[in-house]
C-alpha cells in the first residue's frame, strides 16, 4: 500500500510505503515484547484436568483453579455419562460458615485432603483446622476424624501398562547364586562361590580391550554373554573460558567429543560355556561392523539369545540369533536402506515369546509401521498397521487381547498430518480403532484401570478441550472442561494463524504457523522472519495451543514471525524423510520458499522483499545456509550455536543423517566452503564453552569469511554453553532485525 508524502516547500511528492511511515524499535515496542509473557500469563483457564480416578475405575474427581483464587470441584460419573459438581458450593460455604463462625466464599473454598465414600453421597475433608463430614446431597456437615473407607483418588497411570526391557538381566553373578563374574588382568574369570575355586574364561586381553561391567546370563546358568569393547579413537576437543569466574588468567576445558569419520569402539557378544569354561565361537560375519551391539535377550529355554545389530552407517539392521550350543547366527529380522535407517527415533521390538513371535517396527512401505513376526522362521505373519500415516509411538500392549494401544499422526484425512492422535488394533490388523476425536493434536492420560483415558486436545489456534473416553472403543464419555480464553483476548492475545501449501513436488502439503503483532495492522507490510530447526529427528512447529510463544516476543517488535517443517524433517513418509540424506545443507528451503510466497499471495501485509531467518544448534547451520544458497530471498540471518560443518559436529547425529564412510558431500555442504557466496546482514552467536557443538565450527565460518573478505557481525559470550547467552543474546538478536530489517536504530526514542 502507498501514501503520497508532501513537502511542503514546493509541489514535490514523493511515494513511500506506508510501512516505512510507522515507528519501529521505539521504547514502546521493546517494553511491549518484554512485557508479553507477563501479560499473557494466568489469563488461560479450564485448560487443566488432572482427574482422581477412584479405586472402581468409574469415576473420580478434579478441581478446576480460575482467576483469583477460585475454584471449582467436579464430579465425574462414568455410570451417568456426566460431569457435575460435587456439591453445592454455595450451600457448603454456608454450613462451613455457620459450624465454624468464620466466613466462606463458594468460590474460593479451602478444602484440603478430599475423599469420597463409595456410594458417592457423602464426602469428607479438612477445613479451618478439623476434618468434616459432608452430605453431599444436602451440604449438611459434622466434625468427624478421616474414614478409612473413603478415597482420595489416584491419577497414578496403569502399572501393567509399562512395556518390558529390551534386555535379559544383567548381573555378575548367574540367576541360581553359584557362579560369579569378574574381570583380573584384562580377562573374564569364573569364581565358584560355593567352593571358591576360580578359572579364566578369555584369554588375550590387553588395555586396548575391555568387557562389559555385568554379564547375560541364560536362566538356566549354564551360559553366559558378555559384550567385549575394543577402543576406539580418542578425538579431544579443547576450549578455552577466557573469564573464568575465581580465577584472573584463561582456563583450558578438554573433553573427548567423537566426530564424524572417528574410529569408534567396537562392541561385540561373545558366549561362554560355564560346565566347560571355554568360549564357543560366535561368527561375526553378520555383525562385522557396529555401530551398536544392543538389546541382548535370552530365551525362556536358555538355548538361544537374540540381539539387534546396527551397522555402522545406518542403512543395515539386524534382529541376530544365536544358538547357544553351537554358536552359529542368523539374522532373523534384516532391515535395509539406500539411504538410512532412523535408529534413533523409529525403532520397536517387543518379545511374545508364548507364541514365538516378534512385533518389529518398520518403514519398509515408505510409512512407519508395525510388523507381526514368526520369531523361529523371520517371516512376517502380517503388517498390524497400514496407510499413509505414521505410528509415533507405542501406549500398551496386551498380550492376552492380542492388541495394542498406540500413537499415530497424519491419520485423519484433511487434518494437519502432525497432529498426535491414540489408537488402538489387533496383532493381525483388524479392528483399528481410533480413541481421540477433534481437529487437534491429543494428550492422554489413562484411568488407573486402563479401561478409560482423558483427552485433552487443542491447536495453536484453537484453545484446549478434554473429554473423557473409553480406551476400548473410543467413546466419548463426556466432555470436562472447554478452556476459558476470554482473559487472553482481552489482554490483546493475537492468535496464531495455521497454514499450509504445496512443497517442491507440487502435491506434498507443507504446514506451517504465521504469528503477528498484537497491534497488527492489515494495512501495514511486515518484514518476516522465519525461526528455522530443520533436525532430521524430529518435527519442530508447534501444534498444541499456549499463551504465548517466543515466536510471539518477537514479533511483538513489529514482524511476521513463521515456522515451517519442510522436506528432510521426520514424522512424515519416508519419502519426505530422505531429502535430509546426505543433504542437511537441503534444509527444507525450496518448501519453506514456496510456502512463504504462498502465504504472501494472500496476504499483501507480509513484505517477502525484507525476509529474516534465525536458528539455533542445527537452526543455526540453516540459518546461514539460507544465506549462503539462498541470498536472493533471505536477507538477514542471526545464526546461534550452528554446526556449520557436518565434519565438526557429534558423531551420531551427523553420521546418521550425511551417512559414512565421510563422502566429498560434507564438505559440498559445509558453511565454511561456501562462506563466500554470503550476502546480506549476517551475526553469528557462540559460546565458548559450547559441548554439545564444537565452538571452533562457528570460528571456520569466522576465518572463512574474513578470508573471502565478508562483512559480517559476531559475538562470542565468555562462559557460554549451547545457546544465545541469555537475555542479552536475544535482545542482540531483537535489535539485529529491527535495525536491518526495519532500517532503525534500535530502542531509538521514547515515543509510545
Amino acid at each position: 500500500m502507498w501514501t503520497l508524502k508532501f513537502l511542503s516547500f514546493g509541489l514535490l511528492f514523493v511515494a513511500v510505503p506506508v510501512s516505512n511511515l510507522q515507528a519501529q524499535g521505539t521504547r514502546a515496542d521493546y517494553r511491549r515484547s518484554a512485557e508479553l509473557r507477563k501479560r499473557f500469563s494466568g489469563k488461560v483457564f479450564r485448560d487443566r484436568v488432572r482427574l482422581k480416578w477412584f479405586a472402581d475405575d468409574q469415576g473420580g474427581w478434579y478441581r478446576v483453579d480460575l482467576a483469583d483464587g477460585k475454584r471449582e470441584f467436579v464430579l465425574v460419573d462414568v455410570g451417568r455419562r456426566k460431569r457435575r459438581a460435587a456439591f453445592d458450593h454455595e450451600d457448603l460455604a454456608d454450613a462451613l460458615t455457620e459450624a465454624t463462625g468464620k466466613a466462606f466464599d463458594p468460590a474460593r473454598l479451602p478444602l484440603e485432603g478430599l475423599r469420597f465414600s463409595a456410594d458417592r453421597k457423602q464426602c469428607w475433608f479438612r477445613a479451618a483446622g478439623k476434618g468434616w463430614l459432608c452430605e453431599r446431597d444436602d451440604s449438611k456437615l459434622q466434625e468427624a476424624e478421616e474414614p478409612k473407607n473413603f478415597d482420595a483418588g489416584s491419577d497414578r497411570q496403569p502399572a501393567d501398562w509399562k512395556r518390558p526391557g529390551f534386555e535379559s538381566p544383567r548381573n555378575r553373578r548367574s540367576p541360581d547364586g553359584v557362579w560369579e563374574v569378574f574381570v583380573k588382568e584384562h580377562d573374564l574369570h569364573l569364581r565358584n562361590r560355593r567352593t571358591g575355586s576360580e578359572l579364566r574364561l578369555s584369554g588375550g586381553g590387553d588395555q586396548e580391550q575391555s568387557w562389559s561391567d555385568n554379564v547375560f546370563w541364560s536362566p538356566d546358568s549354564k551360559r553366559l554373554v558378555a559384550y567385549r569393547t575394543r577402543r576406539g579413537a580418542k578425538h579431544t576437543v579443547h576450549m578455552v573460558e577466557s573469564s573464568p569466574q575465581k580465577q584472573l588468567q584463561p582456563k583450558l576445558h578438554s573433553h573427548q567429543y567423537l566426530k564424524p569419520g572417528d574410529e569408534i569402539p567396537l562392541t561385540r557378544p561373545h558366549l561362554f560355556d560355564v560346565s566347560s569354561g571355554r568360549e564357543i565361537p560366535v561368527s561375526n560375519k553378520l555383525f562385522s561392523n557396529p555401530w551398536r551391539v544392543r538389546e541382548l535377550r535370552w530365551n525362556k529355554a536358555g538355548d538361544r539369545f537374540t540381539f539387534r545389530y546396527n551397522q555402522r552407517g545406518h542403512q543395515v539392521l539386524r534382529l541376530i540369533e544365536v544358538n547357544a550350543r553351537s554358536g552359529v547366527a542368523r539374522a532373523v529380522i534384516e532391515e535395509t536402506s539406500k539411504t538410512f535407517l532412523d535408529y534413533a527415533y523409529k525403532q520397536f521390538l517387543f518379545y511374545l515369546d508364548d507364541t514365538n513371535e516378534l512385533l518389529w517396527m518398520s518403514e519398509r512401505d515408505g510409512w512407519n509401521h508395525l510388523y507381526l513376526y514368526d520369531s523361529r522362521t523371520g517371516r512376517v505373519k502380517n503388517q498390524v498397521t497400514r496407510g499413509h500415516w505414521v505410528v509415533r509411538g507405542i501406549e500398551k500392549i496386551d498380550v492376552k487381547a492380542r492388541q495394542l494401544w498406540f500413537r499415530a499422526s497424519g491419520l485423519v484425512e484433511g487434518e494437519d498430518p502432525y497432529h498426535i492422535h491414540f489408537c488402538r488394533i489387533d496383532f493381525d490388523g483388524s479392528n483399528l480403532v481410533r480413541l481421540t476425536s477433534g481437529d487437534g493434536t491429543h494428550q492422554v492420560r489413562y484411568s488407573p484401570g486402563g479401561d478409560y483415558l482423558v483427552d485433552t486436545w487443542s491447536r495453536v489456534d484453537r484453545p484446549p478441550v478434554t473429554e473423557l473416553r473409553s480406551a476400548i472403543s473410543g467413546r466419548r464419555v463426556c466432555r470436562l472442561e472447554q478452556a476459558d480464553i476470554s482473559p487472553l483476548k482481552e489482554a490483546g492475545w493475537q492468535q496464531p494463524e495455521r497454514f499450509q501449501a504445496p512443497g517442491r513436488d507440487g502435491r506434498t502439503g507443507i504446514w506451517g504457523v504465521i504469528y503477528r503483532p498484537t497491534n497488527f495492522d492489515d494495512d501495514v507490510e511486515y518484514p518476516v522472519i522465519e525461526k528455522i530447526y530443520a533436525g532430521p529427528h524430529g518435527s519442530f512447529v508447534p501444534k498444541s495451543f499456549r499463551s504465548s510463544f517466543d515466536t510471539q516476543v518477537l514479533a511483538e517488535l513489529g514482524f511476521i514471525v513463521v515456522q515451517i517443517d519442510g522436506m528432510g524433517t521426520s514424522n512424515r513418509s519416508k519419502a519426505f524423510h530422505d531429502v535430509c540424506h546426505k543433504n542437511l545443507g537441503d534444509s527444507g528451503f525450496p518448501d519453506r520458499i514456496l510456502w512463504m510466497r504462498a502465504a504472501a499471495k494472500t496476504r499483501p501485509w507480509m513484505d517477502l522483499s525484507r525476509v529474516g531467518i534465525y536458528g539455533g544448534s542445527a537452526g543455526g547451520q540453516s540459518s546461514l545456509r539460507g544465506m549462503l544458497v539462498h541470498g536472493d530471498f533471505y536477507k538477514v540471518a542471526v545464526s546461534v550455536c550452528g554446526c556449520h560443518d557436518n565434519r565438526m559436529d557429534k558423531i551420531w547425529w551427523n553420521e546418521l543423517w550425511m551417512g559414512w564412510p565421510i563422502g566429498p558431500h560434507y564438505a559440498e555442504q559445509s558453511n565454511v566452503t561456501q562462506a563466500h557466496r554470503l550476502t546480506g546482514q549476517l551475526l553469528l552467536i557462540v559460546g565458548e564453552l559450547d559441548r554439545n557443538v564444537d565452538p571452533a565450527s562457528t570460528m571456520q565460518v569466522v576465518n572463512a569469511l574474513i578470508k573471502a573478505d565478508k562483512d559480517f557481525d559476531f559475538l562470542v559470550i565468555p562462559g557460554g554453553g549451547h545457546g544465545i547467552g541469555g537475555s542479552y543474546g536475544v535482545r542482540r538478536r531483537q535489535d539485529y532485525f529491527v535495525r536491518h530489517l526495519w532500517g532503525v536504530p534500535p530502542r531509538r526514542g521514547d515515543s509510545e
